[in-house]
């Protein structure tokens, strides 16, 4: 069943990126998404990025997101949810890894683990200064930035891999969880092994039902499913 929801607030975070804050909550945990529901023009999955108030930040890329980064204060949208797994708080010093728009689950989990007494760092990666996103909102948290963009015009130049290497020798977390493109998570997910530390990965497919029923979304083995067995994998 879905939740209608009227939007309270819309930022521009760049030029294809919208925060969108909706009038009321949703009862989630960082990591878990929700389905998004225009009338006439059709339903895509977004990660929370805040639960009290509702908001998530959309990426223009398609008829779907562009429509709803359309939207004005006051419009409505349809939403399902909670749904999948989250992410699991453990230890006193939690390391954030997001690459691109990943970011937006690891800000909401930033929050949750800062209310717990944690020390959270974040190591946060794009393609450019233009396309960081949310940092301002975790510098603001207190949460530790160290930036990489791979054409150097922010942070240090390269690939927020490359970062997460020096930062995990360095700093010695008890916990990293990230989200973003494939690549980056398994990249993640080898460091973490070399390092022994522990890793929850936000795994990134395409998803329809939301619900597990048209396997769309089956992703890193046979009969994994992100939308339920994940996105996220702890352990």
């Amino acid at each position: 069943m879905h939740r209608i929801y009227a939007l309270r607030e819309v930022r521009e975070e760049n030029a294809r990126t919208r925060t969108l804050v909706c009038d009321g909550p949703l009862e989630a945990r960082p990591g878990q998404f929700v389905m998004v529901w225009l009338p006439g023009v059709g339903e895509k999955p977004f990660s929370v990025a805040g639960n009290d108030p509702m908001t998530l930040m959309v990426v223009g890329v398609g008829p779907v997101t562009h429509a709803i980064n359309a939207l004005k204060v006051g419009d409505r949208l349809w939403v399902r949810g909670p749904l999948g797994q989250g992410y699991e708080l453990e230890g006193e010093r939690l390391m954030l890894v997001a690459g691109g728009y990943g970011v937006a689950p690891l800000r909401f989990l930033a929050e949750q683990a800062l209310r717990r007494g944690m020390c959270v760092e974040a190591c946060v990666g794009a393609r450019s200064a233009a396309d960081l996103l949310l940092c301002s909102d975790l510098a603001a948290l207190g949460v530790r930035l160290c930036l990489a963009t791979e054409d150097g015009s922010a942070g240090e130049r390269g690939l927020v891999t490359a970062l997460l290497t020096r930062r995990l020798a360095a700093w010695k977390p008890d916990l990293v969880c990230a989200c973003g493109p494939v690549p980056m998570l398994e990249a993640v997910e080898r460091l973490c092994a070399q390092q022994g530390v522990a890793c929850q990965l936000s795994w990134e497919a395409e998803m329809r039902c939301g619900q597990g029923v048209c396997g769309s979304c089956e992703c890193r083995r046979p009969g994994w499913l992100a939308c339920v067995d994940g996105p996220v994998t702890v352990g």
